[in-house]
């Protein structure tokens, strides 16, 4: 039941995004509803698409029973690894490359180098966030699938740099535009809400707790699971409900006009810091379902540790009396 549920749970946010993107930007009608009208038969298949999920995920949890949950909980932290390097290094290609653009429309460079069509259209955030920044979240892509490194580490040095710069050119040289100050708040935003998952992961969070720390494996795998259940994952649910409730929603007002902050020499990018609350959704959701395999894999007494981190003051037999083998 708990592989199901987390499977089930997986399924229906690839196919709540899917369909998100079917009816807001291809105009389909949505799965709100099915009805016995001939003209709404693209209803019926995106409302068909969560059965065909739930079916495919019961049809392999049936097949794969013998499976461990804490193998799954590797295989989902993995997608989840790579959805975080993706982002990482989404927004610093982007960065890097708004940037450049912009310090060569503000000096008067670019219109000498891709001409004054290509710079008219460069100018246009449709066209420089369709074209160019989803073309660097395609390289993003590729470059997440390469290297192994969650990409925190660099992004971190390039704020660094950045914020360097920053500072250097407008006390010592009087030179600030817009664009200095954009990068620097573009690339802190995915540090935090992108990084999240990732923190949680590895212990990186601040835990605050009275009776956790003196909880056997056991019981800290009951108040994992029901916290991700009960707490975390309506939490992320309810950013993704909303922010996508209709063309006004946050996130998609915000990814349909490729929204972006004024008319000045800035960068283009505002769109994707809204993005960045369903990132975190979407990411903390996946790190949650983690959790919640690890957890009860403890509970379940199946060998390896969930938490690197935690040390136990007594051997893990004393825990699990009785080997479980699934």
């Amino acid at each position: 039941m708990v592989r199901l549920f987390g499977w089930a749970s997986l399924s229906v946010l690839a196919v709540f995004l899917f369909n998100n993107y079917l009816t807001y930007w291809h105009g389909w009608p949505g799965a709100s509803g099915a009805n016995a009208d001939v003209t709404s038969a693209r209803e019926w298949l995106q409302f068909s698409l969560y059965g065909a999920a739930m079916l495919g995920v019961a049809i392999y949890v049936g097949i794969a029973n013998n499976r461990s949950i804490r193998q799954e909980r590797e295989w989902i932290l993995r997608f989840n690894s790579y959805l975080i390097r993706t982002v990482f290094w989404s927004v610093l290609l982007i960065g890097i490359v708004d940037f450049l653009l912009a310090f060569l429309r503000g000096e008067g460079l670019l219109i000498s180098i891709v001409g004054t069509e290509l710079a008219e259209l460069l100018h246009k955030n449709q066209f420089r966030g369709l074209y160019v920044h989803m073309s660097l979240v395609g390289a993003a892509a590729v470059i997440a699938a390469k290297t192994k490194t969650i990409g925190v580490t660099w992004l971190s040095l390039m704020i660094v740099v950045s914020e360097l710069l920053l500072v250097m050119s407008r006390f010592v040289f009087s030179y600030e535009q817009d664009y200095m100050a954009d990068l620097v708040r573009f690339w802190f935003a995915p540090l935090f809400l992108a990084g999240c998952a990732y923190a949680m992961r590895e212990e990186g969070h601040v835990r605050i707790d009275v009776l956790y720390a003196d909880f056997n494996k056991k019981s800290k795998g009951l108040v994992n699971a029901f916290g991700s259940v009960l707490l975390g994952m309506p939490f992320c649910w309810l950013i993704l409900v909303v922010g996508t409730s209709g063309k006004t929603g946050i996130l998609n007002s915000s990814l349909l006009t490729f929204e972006i902050e004024g008319l000045g020499n800035g960068l283009y990018v505002f769109y994707l810091m809204t993005v960045f609350l369903g990132v975190f959704a979407a990411t903390m959701l996946i790190e949650f379902i983690g959790v919640l395999f690890g957890a009860m894999a403890d509970v379940y007494c199946e060998p390896g540790r969930t938490h690197p981190v935690w040390r136990w003051r007594r051997t893990e037999s004393s825990y699990c009396p009785t080997a479980v083998s699934r």
